[in-house]
């Protein structure tokens, strides 16, 4: 039977992030088999030990999926450091178990964000290995051309990794900047700023507007909804 540690139980069980487990582990409000353990590591199965947060058992959420606009200015993380808004502050009263974010938008950049209480769901989506694209409109501070747009194409070296950008075009132009659509296959640390900034061109809005084909659509600026079972399954990487 396979283990995991006890904050790490709470998590894949849908209750809390693992960070908010650690925390009520530490302070004496878990109980594994009937005694407090104060050892956010220590080994349980989730199919046998009997996990109790302040006194009630802690069982198997029901899978939720579901999608956000992600509005500029809310940091993509459960509780933050520095004390800045987070996107859970659009969940706010919604009732919902524990969700996590599946794979994250920096501070600065909106648009289409994913949350589930299913790990492998949210792993399969991820992982490098499918190459799930995700497709961005992005505003910069200049006219693209053709010549930047090859250039934007032949990617940048950053810290010894080539960033790529699976495609990219010319979405309209306004007098002194121009909207583009970038698609990415995979997804590094401030890929496309980065990208963008290498070749001198400044980011003025970046939206995630799609991932695989799952759209954005008309969903208002934060505001979220389900995914249907047809959208979660659309999701899934095909079987090989």
């Amino acid at each position: 039977m396979m283990r995991t540690g006890l904050a790490r139980a709470l998590s894949k069980l849908g209750h809390c992030s693992r960070s908010q487990g650690f925390n009520l582990i530490k302070a004496g409000h878990v109980t594994l088999n009937g005694r407090v353990c104060r050892d956010p590591e220590k080994p349980v199965q989730l199919d046998h030990d009997v996990i109790q947060v302040s006194g009630t058992p802690v069982a198997a959420a029901k899978h939720v999926y579901l999608m956000l606009n992600k509005p500029r200015g809310l940091v993509t993380t459960a509780s933050d450091e520095e004390g800045r808004a987070t996107v859970y502050e659009c969940f706010k009263e919604a009732g919902l178990p524990h969700v996590s974010p599946v794979g994250r938008l920096d501070k600065a950049s909106e648009g289409l964000l994913l949350f589930t209480n299913d790990n492998a769901w949210a792993h399969s989506i991820t992982d490098p290995e499918t190459h799930m694209e995700k497709t961005y409109h992005v505003q910069v501070a200049c006219l693209v051309d053709g010549g930047l747009l090859e250039r934007l194409r032949q990617g940048v070296m950053y810290e010894g990794v080539h960033l790529h950008l699976l495609h990219v075009s010319v979405l309209r132009t306004g007098v002194k900047n121009s909207w583009l659509a970038i698609t990415l296959d995979e997804g590094r640390n401030r890929h496309i700023r980065r990208v963008l900034e290498a070749n001198g061109i400044e980011v003025l809005r970046l939206m995630r507007v799609s991932i695989a084909s799952l759209t954005l659509g008309e969903l208002a600026k934060g505001s979220w909804r389900y995914l249907s079972p047809p959208e979660v399954k659309a999701l899934r990487p095909k079987s090989k």
